[in-house]
C-alpha cells in the first residue's frame, strides 16, 4: 500500500513541526470563511427612524442568506459620530456593518472642530434608498403655508426641531433662514422620531424632518404640512408642493440612507456584504416598506457612492460657510 501524503510529511518533520503546519493550515481555513459569527449593524440613529427600519428588514434577509445572527445596535449621538466611530474602531472583518445617511460624511465634516471618522476609513457598499424632507408645523401655530410660515418667522422667532445637529434637516433650516430672513431657533434631537414628536406635541412650532416620519400625523390631521425638499411631489402625500414649486428651489435636498464597512474589510466579505445588501433590497417586503416609508430605491454601491457623497459634500461645504450653520 503506498504511503499517504501525511504519512510521507510525517516521516520528514517532527511531531511539533506537522502540528504546527496543520494548525497554521486549519487557521487560515478558519480566517477565510464569512461570516463565522454574528454580524452587527450599527445604525448610528435612534430605533424607529427610517434608516433603523431599513436595517431590521434587511436583518431578516441577511440572516437567513448567511446563517448566522444579524443584530441592529442603534448607537445615536453627536449626528451619527458616535455609532460611525464605533464602526471604523471595529475589526475590519465584515461582521460590523455602519447604517447611517449621507450627512455624516456630507456635513458633519463642515460642522464639527474636530471629527472621529472621515470618509477614507470606510469602503462605501451600496446606497439603499433616498427621501426628501418635509416642512410641517403643529396645527396650533395656526401657519396653513410656507408663505405664512416666513412671514410669522419675520415676525417672531420660531422653534424649528430637526434629528440632530448636522442633519440635513438641520441644513435646510440653516438655508431657510438665510435665504428669506425667517428667525429661526434650531433644537436638535436624537434622531428623527423624537424631532417628528416635539412637532406632535407642540414642544416646537416646525420641524423640517424625514418625511417618512412625519406622514403618518400628516394623514392624521396632527402636523400641518407645507412643503417637502425633493425634486418631485411625494407620492405618498401628493397634495403637499414642492419647495421649488413655491419659489425657493434652494431648499431642494435629499437624504441619502448608506450602508458601508471599515476600510480594510477584505475584499471577498465586502462583495458577501454587497450581493446579500442588493438581495435585501430587492426582496418584495422591502420594496413594500420602502413604499409605506416614501423613500426611493438607489443602486449606487463603492466609487459611485464614494464619489456622489464627495460632490453633496462639495455642495453642502459652500451652503455651511454662506449661512454659518454651527454645532448647538
Amino acid at each position: 500500500m503506498s504511503p499517504t501524503p501525511c504519512t510521507l510529511l510525517r516521516s520528514v518533520l517532527n511531531r511539533r513541526q506537522y502540528l504546527a503546519l496543520t494548525g497554521l493550515a486549519w487557521g487560515g481555513a478558519q480566517a477565510q470563511a464569512f461570516p463565522n459569527r454574528a454580524i452587527k449593524l450599527v445604525n448610528n440613529f435612534p430605533a424607529g427612524g427610517p434608516s433603523d427600519i431599513l436595517a431590521r428588514g434587511a436583518a431578516e434577509v441577511l440572516q437567513q442568506r448567511f446563517g448566522q445572527p444579524v443584530i441592529v445596535d442603534n448607537r445615536p449621538g453627536a449626528g451619527g459620530n458616535l455609532g460611525a466611530d464605533a464602526v471604523a474602531k471595529s475589526p475590519a472583518d465584515g461582521h460590523t456593518v455602519l447604517v447611517c445617511i449621507d450627512s455624516l460624511f456630507t456635513v458633519n465634516p463642515h460642522i464639527y472642530k474636530s471629527m472621529p471618522v472621515k470618509l477614507a476609513d470606510f469602503k462605501p457598499l451600496l446606497t439603499l434608498a433616498s427621501s426628501g424632507l418635509l416642512i410641517g408645523v403643529h396645527p396650533g401655530t395656526g401657519i396653513k403655508s410656507l408663505a405664512e410660515l416666513v412671514a410669522q418667522g419675520k415676525k417672531r422667532t420660531l422653534n424649528f426641531s430637526s434629528g440632530g445637529s448636522g442633519s440635513p434637516g438641520h441644513l435646510a433650516v440653516s438655508v431657510m433662514s438665510e435665504a428669506t430672513g425667517m428667525k429661526i431657533q434650531h433644537i436638535p434631537y436624537k434622531g428623527n422620531s423624537p424631532a417628528v414628536t416635539a412637532v406632535l406635541a407642540g414642544e416646537v412650532d416646525a420641524g423640517v424632518l424625514a418625511t417618512p416620519g412625519m406622514l403618518p400625523y400628516v394623514k392624521a390631521g396632527k402636523i400641518t404640512p407645507l412643503a417637502v425638499t425633493s425634486r418631485q411631489r411625494s407620492a405618498l402625500a401628493p397634495e403637499v408642493p414642492t419647495v421649488a414649486e413655491l419659489g425657493l428651489p434652494g431648499l431642494e435636498q435629499e437624504v441619502l440612507y448608506l450602508t458601508l464597512v471599515p476600510a480594510a474589510t477584505p475584499a471577498e466579505a465586502v462583495q458577501a456584504l454587497l450581493a446579500g445588501w442588493v438581495d435585501a433590497m430587492g426582496r418584495p417586503e422591502m420594496k413594500a416598506r420602502m413604499q409605506q416609508l416614501d423613500l426611493q430605491a438607489e443602486k449606487d454601491s463603492g466609487d459611485a457612492l464614494r464619489d456622489r457623497l464627495m460632490r453633496q459634500s462639495a455642495r453642502y461645504a459652500r451652503i455651511i460657510q454662506s449661512t454659518g450653520m454651527t454645532v448647538e
